[in-house]
């Protein structure tokens, strides 16, 4: 499981000082960001075994909204509207879903390495999976993959609350250890089931594990969208009390906060979004651990700022993450997991180097 050593280095907003502070820098940062996300789109939706133009891509989504037909020829139709924009919006979703994911987990554990694998929803996610891969759906009831994967992050979910309850409160070091604790458990008992598999089983396990956006459906997108955007709007709404808790359960309580409930509403929107993400792609590490720490670089510790910056750049670098993903190894596919963890392993490395100088310093 992809745990994170450093789970008790407290939190620090920033390392350095936001580059986009002020209300124009940052509305011009939100207009580019928002580019970026049709810019990145389009190259998903154009890069693939069979080339097809830009013009051409638009062209066909344009005739597919407003009903006026296809300018294509029905095999380009097929690809772009069918095959790669649901993969390509599928993509930004769980960019968006992962980033929300890890800047709430940050502010709640008020730790600056947390991300859904630190309180044990995805290895969660992932043994109810591999039971149904192993085992048969017959072993949940009949319930689906993704089904099974939803049940295993919201029984994690649950697990990890209860053991890290004290007093009423759920106190940060404590949540984490219990995170850490379940993900330890669930996982060996993912691995005692791989052991079990067939070669076929374990191909299939260790591929969803590590995700993939492969094989996205119009269908996967409404539920997911809708639990996004309604997640997002809330925080946004509730982000005053979200900066208050991020400077501790002490400061939040002096201004009248009940700590306790906004905790367990927080995690159980975080525990909301990773299920229903991992229920959809696999287990995708390192997004909600290094998209959140990117927007505070630049916008500041304000979570009005920081959420909304995370959501548009998880929505680009998850979709640059899966082109590089079906591209680096063509034809054949890789899981995306292992472009985000190339990625973020580095950045964890650079992060803890950081933290650790400007503790040496005081």
């Amino acid at each position: 499981m992809p745990t994170h050593p450093g789970a008790a280095v407290p939190s620090r907003p920033a390392i350095i000082g936001p580059t986009f502070a002020t209300p124009r820098r940052f509305a011009a940062l939100i207009v580019s960001l928002a580019l970026g996300v049709l810019v990145v789109l389009t190259l998903s939706i154009t890069v693939g075994s069979v080339p097809i133009p830009p013009g051409t891509v638009w062209a066909v989504v344009f005739g597919h909204l407003t009903g006026t037909g296809t300018v294509a020829d029905s095999a380009t139709d097929q690809i772009v509207w069918t095959v790669r924009l649901p993969r390509a919006l599928l993509g930004v979703l769980v960019g968006a879903a992962l980033a929300v994911a890890g800047t709430v987990i940050q502010a709640v554990v008020r730790n600056p390495l947390g991300d859904p694998y630190l309180i044990g929803i995805v290895p969660g996610a992932g043994l109810g999976a591999v039971l149904v891969i192993v085992l048969g759906s017959a072993t949940l009831g009949g319930v689906s993959l993704a089904g099974a994967a939803f049940i295993g992050a919201m029984a994690a979910f649950a697990a990890t609350f209860a053991l890290g309850r004290q007093g009423g409160r759920w106190p940060p070091t404590r949540l984490v250890l219990a995170g850490v604790a379940v993900g330890y458990l669930l996982s060996a008992g993912t691995y005692f089931l791989q052991i079990m598999a067939t070669p076929t089983q374990v191909q299939r396990a260790l591929f969803w594990s590590l995700g993939s956006v492969a094989g996205a459906r119009w269908s996967d997108l409404p539920l997911l969208l809708a639990v996004v955007a309604g997640a997002t709007a809330w925080l946004l709404t509730n982000a005053l009390r979200l900066n208050a808790l991020a400077g501790g359960t002490d400061l939040a309580g002096a201004q009248g906060i009940d700590v306790g409930r906004l905790q367990v509403t927080l995690m159980t929107l975080v525990a909301l979004l990773t299920g229903a993400v991992v229920a959809v792609v696999g287990g995708i590490g390192f997004v909600g651990l290094i998209i959140p720490h990117i927007a505070r670089l630049l916008v500041g510790a304000d979570h009005r700022r920081v959420l909304i910056t995370s959501v548009l750049l998880g929505g680009i670098f998850l979709p640059l993450a899966d082109i590089v993903a079906r591209t680096v190894l063509a034809p054949a596919e890789l899981p995306i997991g292992i472009v985000t963890a190339a990625i973020g392993a580095p950045f964890f490395i650079w992060l803890l180097f950081t933290l650790g100088r400007r503790g040496a310093g005081g």
